[in-house]
């Protein structure tokens, strides 16, 4: 039987109707923790809240639009209401944009990233301090950034910047917190084989030769990106805060590939 390393916890994950946020939402809730998964798509929240239902009955679902300041106020208060608490926070929410030149991009592409992937973070990181701060416990939040934010494709500038600029948001968030016994962490997944994924590359023949990028010589999948959240939001983990993992199967790594 699975150890329940996060018995009584209480979690809210981001985008966690797919991919990753789905894929950590089933690990969180086997170890026992508690959880409220968060999206924009009601269908696609009934569907994960089924799901997950099959696994404990410790998780509901909650519409949210993290850009948007009072749906994330609501959701953090929603949980703790529902679980009087809250001790791990995965902010995972997240849109690929649109991926193209710049002199083709409009303003409304450049909101669009942003508003979702650094702003949406931004304020859940904010009201999700604000409770840790209220309790006085102390806290795990994990972000999810991108191995595109110290990489780079052609016409990844919005996608990019929206990610790189995670990783300041967290480092100063890190000191900011540090005594109040709150970590911040991120994670830059690589090539994951998620819906994302799947949108951006359409077909096996855009996908077979990006697995000659890393050294693992695979995609990734959901699972491995949910184990490492996992563990940054237990007590192994419990001295690490302010730094940006790869998880790429080595896809970042600079140089050649033979």
């Amino acid at each position: 039987m699975t150890k329940q390393i996060l018995k009584d916890k209480v979690a809210v994950i981001t985008g966690g109707t797919t991919g990753i946020g789905l894929a950590t939402a089933k690990l969180f809730v086997a170890h026992g923790a508690k959880i409220i998964i968060a999206g924009r798509r009601r269908k696609e929240g009934e569907l994960a809240l089924k799901e997950l239902g099959t696994i404990a009955n410790t998780v509901d679902f909650i519409e949210t639009d993290v850009s948007k300041k009072h749906e994330v106020q609501n959701l953090i208060n929603a949980t703790v209401s529902a679980y009087g608490r809250l001790d791990i926070a995965f902010n995972n929410a997240g849109i690929e944009g649109r991926f193209a030149p710049i002199n083709t991009l409009e303003e409304e592409d450049y909101d669009a990233v942003m508003d979702i992937n650094t702003k949406g973070v931004w304020l859940s990181c904010k009201y999700q301090i604000e409770q840790f701060r209220k309790q006085g416990t102390g806290g795990s939040i994990i972000n999810t950034s991108s191995w595109l934010a110290v990489g780079a494709f052609s016409g990844s500038a919005l996608y990019s910047a929206s990610k790189a600029a995670l990783e300041g948001m967290t480092r100063a968030l890190a000191v900011e917190v540090a005594a109040d016994n709150i970590r911040i962490n991120n994670i830059q997944p690589g090539y994951i084989q998620t819906p994302m994924f799947d949108r951006f590359f359409k077909d096996d023949n855009a996908k077979q030769p990006l697995l000659k990028q890393a050294p693992l010589n695979r995609f990734g999948t959901s699972n491995d990106v949910a184990q490492l959240v996992l563990w940054l939001a237990t007590t192994p983990a419990s001295f690490i805060t302010g730094t940006s993992i790869p998880i790429d199967g080595g896809l970042a790594i600079p140089g050649q590939r033979s």
